[in-house]
């Protein structure tokens, strides 16, 4: 077994303690007021408020590893219910507004929940019978709420009589976060202080230019929940050790405005918001057409020249130049529209199209890919400002190992599953002894799931998923995720599913964006209307043409679907067809569309 030494803080108390002391009148949150207006809250004002809850849960007997749970988005109470109880030797446990009642109840039983915060009266109504069916717990509070069961109601009892925070060790338990899973009830990740504190300090030094001038200037707009360990490391945490700021996101609809409100230095973020954003400038610019279109397909094609030709240590004086008039003209109202003051963004959960993060660097706003799990805390590999390389998830973070073990895939392949060493591994799942063992290697190490490989230098590839690839009918593996990665660069595919098991073929279920689609319609003369559309041959037909075409020459020929079904809904959280994080549950849509995916095999 590996054993590590820590660097301080090496828990989240004394991470606050130090930071709300050094940074007092700096500002810390900001939150979107009934105006549209951003209104910023400072350390000192979170840490007195921190302190009354603090002192609150004591008197309501929190103690060392009680459980205090919140559900809640993204808000400044919830890092005040969160340092609070860390401050008592307890456990937080997190849980997303958007979520099953049933999910909730799961948790709140299995973690053990002895106090819980919810954001608003809606939530209570929902949960107010829990204590009658869940022993432990005692306590519910409502944090937009007046009155003897509000949030405000605890924190004066707090201020009355205060108590001194307790600091706990590296290896307490900080959290239990529940992977929501793509099957099956989800799983208690016991994340200890050390995990989150040694990964945020080593995460801060992937992006020392984010931190200069003694974290003044650091300022981010926080989209990632933080009930997620990605939003918390790799932003929450790390903007609070070095005294940044962050406004929060309204939702996310509104991320694109947002930003232009809050100017965020740095975005930490998933590859669908780029995605997204990316799909939106080529629709804006095939709609306007014209100049703008042909300024910014020149300055796209001279910075795809220009970096091909620095790579092989050679420039070109027109290429220059006319990459020089697409940035001042095109490029330049982009970066404008992003808030003009972005220096790049890491990004996770999923892999960044090399084609997008390409785009993103060519213009001036690097996005850096990573690469983790829950159970590291998450960060395992990143992408350094200062060395990386595009396709890749980064090399292995300070104090992490990666190793990949071949034996779990085909004979002769070139790759292995990842497993990953470090002080970031979670101290094992909730309650369950079996799952613990089974992703844990006898030396320590946490078996991921994840097909991976190295290269020369140490940057980790993930080159698919274990459970998620199989085997088509002719004996030849199939990753899905890749080919689906790709048809989403298409701009109007918003998203896809490719299945295949057993099969003589790959199938394809698409939902097409349909905001692009409908643009299509009009200029075609057909019905505004999407379950119509999507139904119609002809539509199929131009998805199935598009599709095919620009997968070949990347994909094998048996790889590409051979045909498709087009969806009028997009996977969702709210249709259960998504995690949490995003991850596609294909079990569940195969399933829900089991019958037209049969249909197409006829």
């Amino acid at each position: 077994m590996h054993t590590w030494t820590l660097d301080k803080p090496d828990n989240l108390v004394d991470w606050w303690e130090q930071s709300a002391s050094k940074f007092a009148d700096r500002r810390l949150f900001g939150t979107k007021n009934k105006n549209g207006v951003y209104e910023w809250i400072t350390y000192r004002e979170i840490d007195v408020r921190i302190k009354n809850l603090r002192a609150g849960l004591a008197q309501l007997g929190v103690d060392k590893d009680d459980a205090v749970g919140i559900i809640a988005n993204n808000r400044f109470e919830w890092p005040v219910c969160a340092f609070a109880t860390w401050g008592r030797l307890a456990r937080f446990v997190p849980m997303y507004e958007a979520e099953l009642v049933k999910i909730w109840k799961y948790i709140i039983a299995d973690s053990q929940t002895k106090v819980l915060f919810v954001s608003k009266p809606e939530i209570y109504e929902k949960i107010k019978d829990f204590p009658k069916e869940i022993g432990t717990l005692k306590h519910i509070f409502v944090i937009d709420a007046e009155g003897e069961n509000s949030m405000a109601a605890l924190e004066k009892k707090g201020a009355a009589k205060p108590v001194a925070p307790q600091i706990p060790t590296p290896d307490d338990i900080a959290e239990l976060i529940y992977t929501s899973g793509t099957t099956g009830n989800p799983k208690g990740v016991l994340l200890s202080h050390g995990n989150f504190s040694s990964n945020s300090l080593a995460g801060c030094k992937m992006y020392p230019e984010l931190f200069k001038n003694d974290g003044k200037d650091a300022l981010t707009l926080a989209i990632l929940p933080w009930a997620h360990s990605y939003g918390q490391s790799g932003e929450l945490f790390a903007v609070i050790l070095k005294g940044g700021a962050m406004g929060l996101v309204e939702s996310p609809q509104t991320i694109v405005n947002d930003i232009v409100a809050v100017k965020p230095t740095w975005l930490v973020a998933v590859p669908r918001v780029f995605n997204r954003i990316y799909d939106g400038l080529w629709t804006k610019m095939n709609k306007e057409g014209g100049l703008p279109k042909t300024l910014f397909v020149m300055g796209v094609n001279a910075a795809k020249r220009k970096r091909e030709l620095a790579a092989e240590g050679k420039t070109c004086l027109m290429t220059n130049l006319k990459f020089k008039i697409a940035d001042k003209i095109v490029f330049q109202k982009i970066r404008e529209r992003l808030g003009g003051r972005l220096q790049g963004s890491m990004t996770a959960s999923a892999a960044m199209n090399p084609e997008i993060a390409n785009f993103f660097f060519d213009i001036g706003i690097p996005v850096y890919d990573c690469y983790g799990l829950t159970e590291t805390s998450p960060a395992a590999a990143m992408n350094a400002s200062f060395d990386y390389r595009l396709g890749s998830v980064g090399k292995a973070i300070e104090k992490v190992k990666i190793v990949i073990d071949p034996s779990v895939v085909e004979e002769g392949a070139t790759d292995g599953e990842v497993i990953i060493y470090g002080p970031n591994v979670m101290k094992g799942y909730h309650n369950r002894p079996e799952d613990t063992k089974a992703i844990m290697t006898p030396d320590g190490g946490l078996r991921t799931g994840d097909r991976g490989r190295l290269d020369k230098d140490g940057f980790l590839f993930i080159t698919g998923r274990i459970k998620e690839q199989y085997k088509l009918e002719n004996g030849k593996f199939v990753f899905p995720v890749a080919l689906e990665e790709e048809i989403c660069l298409i701009h109007f595919v918003q998203q896809a599913l490719i299945y295949g098991l057993n099969r003589p073929y790959n199938v394809c279920l698409v939902v097409p964006d349909f905001e692009v689609l409908l643009e299509y319609a009009k200029e075609k003369g057909l019905p505004q209307d999407i379950k119509t559309l999507v139904k119609r041959q002809d539509i199929i037909d131009m998805f199935s043409e598009e599709i095919t075409k620009h997968l070949k020459g990347k994909f094998g020929g048996y790889e590409i679907p051979k045909k498709f079904l087009l969806l009028d809904e997009p996977f969702s959280l709210d249709n259960g067809t998504l995690t949490q994080t995003m991850k596609l549950k294909r079990n569940v849509v195969l399933k829900m569309f089991n019958d037209q995916i049969e249909a197409l095999y006829k």
